[in-house]
């Protein structure tokens, strides 16, 4: 295997950093304990993160300048966007924010898409350090897909407690919908200036 356990688990931390905190995010707005919705949102994500790398190193020969060329500014639109969305409904004072609810499916397919586009990077990267099969691949995508699908239910736990506090002071639409913007600001400046 061309790199190690210990930099694949490296790897697929650092990769569910962003699912960890949009999950946070999502805690403290639901403010509701473990429910089939935040699994369905842990499993979407553990698997948007697994497949990405695989898109992007099946695409590899054909189509890596085209995806490295946008990958940042889709994921960038889609987290802003939802922010956005999410920060209007605040300010208008609409009481009912089911349209940006964390555990709708919608919502969750948009957000697992955003904050794995980053993972298309990683796919192209490993073709380039020699995986050259395919069967190479399965270790490290189990691996970036279980551990980005732990972190995002771990991460709902601690929203969903840190959410008790926060609620107090601010409602946690704006400060999500503050995070989402600000993920998507940083995937965007880490693409355009290859921090």
């Amino acid at each position: 295997m061309p790199i190690s356990i210990i930099d694949i688990l490296l790897l697929s931390v650092a990769l569910a950093m962003d699912c960890f905190t949009v999950s946070i995010m999502s805690g403290v707005i639901v403010r509701r304990p473990l429910s089939f919705g935040i699994f369905r949102m842990a499993f979407l994500f553990g698997l948007f993160q697994a497949v990405m790398p695989l898109i992007g190193w099946l695409g590899t020969a054909h189509f890596s300048q085209y995806l490295e060329a946008v990958d940042h500014w889709i994921a960038f639109g889609l987290l802003v966007f939802i922010g956005g969305k999410m920060i209007k409904e605040y300010f208008e004072g609409d009481d009912d924010h089911s349209s940006m609810n964390p555990l709708r499916l919608k919502v969750q397919l948009i957000l697992a898409v955003a904050t794995s586009i980053d993972a298309l990077a990683v796919g192209i990267s490993m073709a380039c350090l020699g995986f050259t099969h395919i069967r190479m691949l399965t270790l490290p995508l189990w691996m970036i897909g279980i551990t980005s699908a732990i972190l995002s239910v771990l991460g709902y736990w601690l929203g969903v407690r840190l959410g008790r506090v926060v609620a107090q002071r601010l409602k946690p639409e704006l400060v999500g919908g503050i995070v989402l913007i600000f993920i998507g600001v940083k995937i965007l400046i880490s693409h355009l200036f290859n921090i």
